[in-house]
């Protein structure tokens, strides 16, 4: 009986294993696509189903095919920005071996706030493609100096040297943001704003933008799989088995980076997303970088979707941005994740 029943499966158990983790990627894909059907179908003013056909078409002769048009662009850009910021907070936790790693916490959205904020205050930056590269030199000079302060003394760039100088620096450059802002009252406004984090103002041109470099952020990153598999073992294993452990860490640091850096530039920083989304894909899927970053991308997609949903229904006739949204379904998750005793194995 027992051989009959282990033969009866017809596959060793990780085939069985890599077929549900499949089956849930398929299942992510769809959750999704209904949530971009919700997000493009609440809102502050009420549509029928008829007006959204019409809108998806490119039709805009009624006041509500107008309101969908201008959410599908919102809709895009949520599912890009949440996908590039748990697609990155999965690679930083992979380079660092931190499971509290996030862009947030490591300082590299504030970094490339600071940097967007300096091009506005002091050089007054008005060219649309300059607050992109902008953004993206801030992020790589604060991952940069972050990965130095965490390497100094004994042990090199531990864990906890990392979050400690991550969270030091992120502190110092929010500060030094405020700074910059507050002489300055003809930007303070529109700055203060763009620092929640949100996707409301979205467009196409803005999406099309920052399209070429979160492309290739996320090929980069994706490619890496492997690579932050091997730097899982330690660096010693790791060099062991013939990996070049600084430019496996370099080069994914570098996706994470444009990923990061692009997403702050059109949305601001947004927390809690880089952070919660790869525990929960890890607690699915296990540590193989292979599955965990697709399924981060996938999941970060979904969670600033729901996020910019729910900031729309609880504060109707206005609305919450994303930004905040996340950090109040990301605080308690977390805390959630943290108290089970899984997150040992993480």
């Amino acid at each position: 009986m027992t051989g009959l029943s282990e033969g009866s499966s017809g596959a060793p158990p990780w085939k069985q294993s890599n077929r549900m983790k499949a089956a849930s990627l398929v299942a992510l894909v769809v959750l999704m696509a209904s949530l971009c059907l919700l997000s493009i179908a609440i809102g502050t003013r009420d549509v029928s189903w008829g007006e959204i056909t019409a809108a998806l078409q490119g039709h805009v002769n009624s006041i509500g095919e107008a309101a969908v048009a201008m959410r599908i662009p919102r809709t895009l850009l949520a599912a890009i920005a949440g996908s590039a910021l748990g697609l990155a907070g999965a690679i930083l936790q992979g380079v660092t071996r931190n499971p509290l790693a996030d862009p947030g916490i490591l300082g590299i959205n504030m970094g490339a706030s600071l940097a967007v904020v300096i091009g506005l205050a002091w050089f007054g930056m008005s060219m649309a493609n300059a607050y992109v590269w902008t953004a993206i030199f801030g992020a790589a000079v604060t991952a940069v100096f972050v990965y130095t302060i965490g390497s100094m003394g004994r042990g090199g760039a531990t864990p906890l040297k990392l979050a400690l100088a991550g969270a030091a620096t992120s502190v110092a450059l929010s500060s030094f943001t405020i700074a910059v802002v507050l002489p300055r009252n003809d930007i303070a406004g529109s700055v203060r704003s763009w620092q929640i984090g949100g996707v409301g103002g979205a467009t196409f041109d803005s999406i099309q933008l920052v399209i070429p470099f979160l492309v290739v952020g996320f090929v980069i990153s994706l490619l890496s799989a492997r690579k932050l598999n091997t730097l899982a073992l330690g660096d010693d294993l790791a060099a062991g088995l013939g990996e070049k452990v600084a430019l496996a860490r370099a080069s994914a640091g570098i996706g994470a980076i444009l990923l990061c850096g692009a997403t702050t530039a059109v949305c601001g920083p947004i927390g809690f997303v880089g952070l919660v989304v790869p525990h929960l894909c890890r607690l699915l899927v296990g540590v193989d970088h292979r599955w965990l970053l697709p399924f981060s991308a996938l999941s970060g997609a979904s969670l600033l979707l729901l996020a910019d949903v729910v900031g729309r229904i609880i504060a109707r006739p206005s609305e919450l941005e994303v930004g905040v949204v996340t950090a109040f379904i990301g605080a308690p998750f977390f805390i959630w994740i943290v108290r089970r005793q899984r997150v040992r194995d993480l």
